[in-house]
């Protein structure tokens, strides 16, 4: 399906992750809307020494075959950014 994969070549960042595989980078979710949950993304990540996760290592995102795996994810992203009802 057409609306799951977008390749930027021209992007000056092209790739912004080393990757074997050019042909199959998806840029369709260039920022991660995973990042927010955290431990949970399910990513190659790490968190450097003053706690900020470093997702240099990941290509989650990118990947052509993970499009059905973060449109999945996206109820747990709704859900950490509610107010919490006091």
């Amino acid at each position: 399906m057409n609306y799951k994969f977008f390749s930027n070549t021209k992007c000056e960042y092209f790739p912004c992750h080393k990757t074997n595989d050019p042909e199959n980078f998806n840029c369709l979710f260039c920022y991660c809307p995973l990042y927010a949950l955290k431990d949970k993304c399910g990513g190659n990540f790490r968190y450097t020494e003053k706690g900020i996760k470093d997702c240099t290592n990941c290509t989650l995102p990118h990947q052509r075959k993970n499009y059905d795996y973060i449109i999945g994810k996206f109820k747990e992203i709704v859900e950490i950014t509610k107010l919490d009802s006091e």
